[in-house]
C-alpha cells in the first residue's frame, strides 16, 4: 500500500475512506452507502420479498397506529422528530393518521440525503397538504443539539427501520445517550429494532435472489470511483453477509476476488488487495427484550411498552428518560 496522506481532506467522506482502507481490516462506513443511486437501491430493496423488515413494520404501524396515537398526542401538540427519515413510506401512515385526527403537529424529518429530504417534502405537500414540515440534512449527532432546543413542548424523537442495528452496542448506547440528553421528561423516544430468528430468514433478507443488496453494496465502490477518482472494479468484488445467532450480529463484506490494486488519485493512495481479503461494510444487529432493556438502562432511558408483529419478529419499542 502506497499513500501520501492529504494535508487537508476535502470532505468526512474524503476522510473516512482513508482511514477506512489504510486499516487492518479494511473497512467502509454504511452511511455511505445513501448517494442518489443508493437510495434508489435501498427503496428497491425494501419491496423485496426477502426483505422482511419493511413489510412487518408497516403493519404494525397500520394495525396499531391509533395506540400509537394514544401515546404520542398531548393538548398543546407535539413534534415528530424523525432520524433516518428516507422516503417517508412508513411514516406517512402515522403522518395521515395524526392529521385526520386534526392533531397539532409539526413533523422534522431528518436525513444525510438532501435528495432524499426534498423528495420527501415535496411528496408530502401534495398527499398531505396542510402539515408543517421542516426537514434537517445532517448527520443524526449534529442535528440531535440543535432539537435539543425544542422544549416548548413535547417530542417525539422516531427512529425506524432498525436503524439501531448499524451501530455496534457500544455505539447504540452512546447514541441513545445523545438522544436522552436531548429529552425532557414529556418527550418520547420511538425506536424499531428487527428481532432474533430463524437465521436463514435473516440471511436471505441481506443477500437476495435478485442481487440488488449486492448491487447497494458494491455502490459504494462506485461512489469512491467518482467522488475520489478512484478505479474499482465492482465485478472483482463478492457481496457476502454472515449472520450469528449468539449475538445477534449480521454483518455484511466486499470480498476481493483476485489480487488487485486501487488508485484513488484524490488521496494520493494506492490500496492494494489480497486475493479474498475483505472490506466490512455493514452490521445489522438484531435485539431482543433484554438487550433492549440493557441498551435503554444504559443509555438512561426507560422502556414503557412496546408494539409488535404476531410472531415477534420485529417490534418498536417507546421510551421515556429516566
Amino acid at each position: 500500500m502506497k499513500m501520501t496522506k492529504p494535508a487537508e481532506f476535502k470532505t468526512q467522506f474524503a476522510e473516512d475512506v482513508f482511514h477506512g482502507l489504510t486499516a487492518y481490516p479494511k473497512t467502509l462506513n454504511s452511511k455511505y452507502f445513501y448517494d442518489k443511486k443508493g437510495d434508489e437501491l435501498f427503496q428497491e430493496i425494501m419491496n423485496l420479498p426477502e426483505y422482511y423488515l419493511t413489510g412487518m413494520e408497516m403493519n404494525i404501524l397500520e394495525e396499531q397506529k391509533e395506540e400509537i396515537a394514544i401515546e404520542f398526542n398531548s393538548s398543546a401538540g407535539f413534534d415528530l422528530i424523525e432520524l433516518g427519515a428516507g422516503d417517508g413510506k412508513k411514516t406517512k401512515v402515522l403522518l395521515r393518521h395524526f392529521h385526520n385526527k386534526g392533531f397539532n403537529i409539526r413533523y422534522l424529518p431528518v436525513d444525510i440525503s438532501q435528495n432524499v429530504l426534498d423528495q420527501l417534502t415535496e411528496s408530502l405537500n401534495k398527499e398531505i397538504p396542510g402539515l408543517q414540515v421542516e426537514p434537517r440534512q445532517g448527520m443524526y449527532k449534529n442535528v440531535l443539539q440543535q432539537l435539543s432546543d425544542y422544549t416548548e413542548r413535547k417530542k417525539v424523537i422516531m427512529l425506524l427501520g432498525s436503524n439501531i442495528g448499524n451501530l455496534s452496542q457500544e455505539e447504540a448506547v452512546l447514541f441513545l445517550k445523545k438522544i436522552s440528553s436531548a429529552m425532557t421528561g414529556d418527550d418520547l423516544l420511538f425506536m424499531g429494532a428487527d428481532q432474533k430468528k430463524d437465521p436463514k430468514m435473516v440471511l436471505d433478507a441481506y443477500n437476495d435472489s435478485q442481487g440488488v443488496t449486492a448491487a447497494f453494496n458494491k455502490n459504494l465502490l462506485t461512489r469512491i470511483n467518482r467522488e475520489l477518482d478512484a478505479n474499482f472494479e465492482e465485478d472483482s468484488f463478492l457481496h457476502w453477509p454472515l449472520y450469528d445467532p449468539e449475538t445477534g450480529l449480521a454483518s455484511s463484506f466486499l470480498v476481493s476476488k483476485k489480487e488487485q490494486t486501487v488508485q484513488i488519485n484524490s488521496l494520493n493512495l494506492e490500496v492494494t488487495f489480497q486475493k479474498w481479503e475483505s472490506i466490512h461494510t455493514e452490521i445489522s444487529q438484531k435485539y431482543d427484550d433484554t438487550s433492549v432493556r440493557w441498551l435503554a438502562t444504559e443509555a438512561g432511558l426507560e422502556l414503557k411498552g412496546s408494539f409488535s408483529d404476531k410472531d415477534n419478529y420485529y417490534k418498536n419499542y417507546i421510551f421515556q428518560k429516566s
